[in-house]
């Protein structure tokens, strides 16, 4: 497999209100491979959107380097970061950041007619029907459930095409038989060659991953390969004490 993302020493700093500053990822280095599943696990507030942010192109680091697909975005002029994106990377996030004048269909074929692919309503349809999808697909998404409109949000991650897909908290909002398919298809994309990077709370889904990483004080505090539930647990629970 080749390598998708590389992160070397990677060190985040917030400032807070009151002119002190939170070091919120503190010298972090993890790859990912093309065909892996990575999955990243921790207490709130350990580090996880902010190390997935900087991975994949979102939030500037501090210290330390970051190559996705051998090139350093942040080294990249805005405009040609727009397209570095467009082309490689896609993002499931937690907000959904979906367009609320747009019904629909027009919300998950967006990616597709920014970067001039071509739109199949068809395929559109029939990854909306394998995700349980209910509402209209004319349907403006402010009018949908959150559920609802986790799905558009991911249809659309999915149907972009990317190679590398950072998804956060991808399925919190689903009941238990459409996450159950949502990481199905999810784990699908990895088989098929693409990156998949997922930060999640769900223990149970994580275990079906190649990888977990666990965040702890900022820092990769373990690393499981081929993890299981139980060591998950259990590597969660030592993270609290």
């Amino acid at each position: 497999m080749s390598q998708a993302i590389s992160a070397n020493n990677i060190v985040k700093k917030f400032q807070l209100s009151n002119h002190e500053t939170v070091t919120v990822l503190n010298g972090i280095s993890v790859t990912a491979d093309y065909g892996e599943f990575v999955s990243i696990l921790g207490v709130s507030g350990s580090g996880k959107s902010t190390l997935l942010k900087c991975l994949s192109s979102l939030m500037v680091p501090d210290n330390g380097t970051v190559s996705v697909n051998g090139l350093d975005p942040y080294a990249l002029k805005d405009s040609q970061l727009a397209k570095f994106r467009r082309q490689n990377i896609s993002m499931i996030f937690q907000s959904y950041n979906l367009v609320p004048e747009l019904p629909v269909f027009e919300n998950i074929i967006l990616p597709l007619r920014l970067a001039h692919k071509k739109v199949s309503k068809e395929e559109v349809t029939n990854l909306l029907r394998k995700m349980y999808f209910e509402a209209d697909i004319n349907a403006f998404v402010h009018t949908l459930s959150g559920g609802e409109q986790q799905k558009v949000a991911i249809a659309r991650t999915i149907l972009a095409g990317s190679q590398l897909i950072f998804a956060d908290e991808p399925t919190g909002a689903l009941d238990s038989a459409s996450r159950q398919v949502i990481f199905d298809l999810l784990k699908q994309l990895s088989r098929q060659g693409k990156c998949v990077v997922m930060v999640t709370h769900d223990i149970e889904l994580a275990s079906e991953t190649d990888r977990s990483l666990i965040l702890k004080d900022g820092q990769i505090f373990m690393e499981l390969h081929h993890p299981n539930a139980s060591d998950l647990y259990a590597a969660l629970r030592t993270d609290k004490r």
